[in-house]
């Protein structure tokens, strides 16, 4: 199967859309990245998504016209994963929408929210398209999240202890090792909040480079307040996201603190929260080597950060997949789990009574055939007699 993992994270700056080509070889799964590409929001997509995103308030209509402009956009960006990367043919496209929710509720989740009509991209594709894939792990008391840690542990295998690590928007954690299931959990903000503050100050989408956060040096008193944060504490299962981690979440630390940091001490400390977060985690699990993907690896402020608090950092790009498009290909992979009724979610991971198959269908162009040309409505009773009824009328 070639399939189309189409992706937005929480991060919400763009599209990343990857091609996968999946082939079984025995009790092996071969997947072949055929090729991937990034579309950008413009600026008044991502505009509207952050108009939705907690604690604003907003409308129904709000969340009806994102979610036909989303798949609009998610369809376009499958198009030209088909015509640029595959040659015209895919089997099997797979969004993970963009999420604006994430309903936790006493540690507990409770719902999800990822918006981008699936049907605009069955529309551009005409290939079926599977969609809403965190549901179907709440529904059996799981998490929802994370979903990648199902791609991570078939890639790392558990010969050595090790940690997948996603660098989005949430950073977030895939451990494996021998002898034990692997685990996975939301450890905390990635770029979340140094996204919320390169904005805040400067405009900016992001830190680029990480050139703000090098500038400034830590402020103490506000990184104490940042890592009070009751969220570190608790034991996995877990998930956050941006519901929680917010700008106005960092203003009232800030504020709490008594600090009067300057803009590039704000991005220095929420760097560091980020690489003091993730590598307290990968202490607790004894790893020898971290793998990293998603956004953050492009910060190199941040990786240096980590570099010195882990054992050993790598990329994902070391085994073959591109740290900027594994959870597409990760969603790929889980497309072709769903498609085979095989299950995505570990509950290890997520904390579920029972491992479910993923997602929800919905069928392309090439599904479509002529409907009836008629509908009669009836029933058989005991002796055989008919008692259909057409036009109102018994026969």
């Amino acid at each position: 199967m070639r399939i189309v993992g189409v992706m937005s994270g929480t991060s919400y700056d763009g599209i990343e859309v990857a091609v996968g080509e999946f082939r079984p070889d025995g009790d092996v799964l071969v997947m072949t990245p055929l090729g991937e590409l990034s579309v950008g929001y413009g600026s008044g997509l991502r505009n509207r998504i952050a108009g939705v995103l907690p604690p604003n308030r907003v409308t129904i209509e709000q969340v009806c016209v994102l979610d036909t402009l989303l798949g609009q956009a998610f369809g376009a960006a499958a198009r030209r994963a088909v015509d640029e990367i595959a040659g015209g043919r895919v089997d099997l496209v797979v969004s993970h929408g963009q999420t604006v929710f994430h309903w936790v509720e006493d540690r507990r989740a409770r719902g999800t929210l990822q918006l981008g009509a699936p049907a605009w991209l069955a529309s551009a594709v005409g290939v079926p398209v599977l969609s809403d894939l965190r549901t179907a792990d709440i529904a059996t008391g799981g998490q929802g999240a994370p979903l990648v840690p199902m791609f991570d542990a078939l890639v790392l295998g558990g010969d050595r202890p090790r940690v997948a690590l996603n660098l989005g928007g949430i950073a977030n954690v895939t451990v494996v090792g021998p002898g034990r299931a692997p685990i996975g959990y939301d450890v905390g903000p990635a770029n979340a909040l140094i996204d919320a503050a390169a904005l805040r100050w400067y405009g900016e989408p992001f830190d680029a480079g990480g050139r703000h956060a090098a500038a400034g040096r830590v402020d103490e008193r506000l990184l104490a307040v940042l890592l009070a944060e009751p969220y570190y504490a608790a034991p996995p299962p877990k998930s956050t996201g941006k519901e929680l981690f917010t700008l106005q979440y960092l203003e009232e630390a800030i504020r709490r603190s008594g600090a009067t940091p300057g803009p590039d001490e704000v991005l220095a400390t929420v760097t560091e929260l980020t690489a003091r977060t993730v590598a307290a985690a990968c202490a607790t699990h004894g790893v020898e080597e971290v793998v990293a993907s998603g956004g953050g690896v492009r910060n190199p402020e941040l990786m240096r950060r980590l570099a010195a608090r882990v054992p050993r950092l790598t990329t994902s790009a070391d085994l073959g997949v591109p740290p900027q498009a594994k959870e597409a290909y990760a969603f790929a992979l889980l497309g072709w789990l769903s498609w085979h009724g095989l299950p995505g979610a570990l509950p290890s991971v997520t904390g579920a009574a029972e491992a479910a198959v993923l997602g929800s269908i919905t069928l392309g162009r090439e599904a479509r055939r002529n409907p009836p040309g008629r509908l009669k409505v009836g029933s058989q009773d005991v002796g055989g007699r008919s008692t259909d009824t057409l036009g109102g009328h018994e026969r």
